[in-house]
């Protein structure tokens, strides 16, 4: 059987991969290109924002370090390399996106842990084969689009709860491909940000 990250040619895949794309693109005009909508909100409200973009940040610090993890770890196939550089590629984004607009509401980015922290904090030391390195990456997409459902309702600014659920789309799309790769269930209807 082929897996959903070696089946290139899969037109499900291949919408995915091209929606993904157009989601993080109409997202990061939206967030980059909003500074009169942010500019009307009180100082409170995107102070507020500002904090919860900052999670996101993390978050997203953390995926990159696990994908830089993975990729040195010499466990990964062919397949799942050109697709773990594809996940991180995508994390790359959302954070370059993330940054400029914490930026653009007045606020400072928080700043990324060294490579070393994320790791122990990963317990990556117990990675023996790809079947773990895929778990631990299937495990932290799911904790991404999770973290990005939660947040949609406290945001202030409409605007940003709007590019969290598309951001929360394309974790999902990285939780399910890994989650099929692996071998395990469909994750049951409605369990995303519950």
């Amino acid at each position: 059987m082929t897996s959903a990250i070696e089946n290139n040619a899969s037109p499900r895949r291949l919408f995915l991969g091209n929606a993904s794309k157009l989601a993080l693109s109409a997202g990061a005009i939206a967030l980059l290109g909003g500074k009169d909508l942010l500019a009307a909100a009180s100082p409170a409200d995107m102070k507020s924002d500002v904090g919860i973009l900052n999670v996101a940040v993390g978050l997203e610090y953390e995926g990159i370090a696990a994908y830089t993890i993975a990729l040195k770890s010499g466990l990964l196939s062919a397949a799942h390399l050109k697709a773990a550089t594809k996940f991180q590629d995508d994390h790359k984004a959302h954070l370059t996106a993330l940054t400029a607009t914490i930026r653009k509401m007045g606020g400072n980015p928080v700043t990324e842990k060294s490579l070393d922290e994320y790791a122990k904090a990963l317990k990556v030391d117990q990675l023996k084969n790809e079947e773990d390195v895929l778990s631990l990456a299937a495990r932290l997409e799911l904790g991404a689009t999770n973290a990005y459902l939660g947040v949609i309702p406290a945001f202030k600014d409409s605007a940003l709860a709007k590019i969290a659920g598309r951001l929360a789309a394309e974790e999902a799309t990285h939780f399910a491909l890994l989650n099929f790769d692996l071998g395990r269930p469909f994750a049951p209807t409605m369990s995303f940000g519950a």
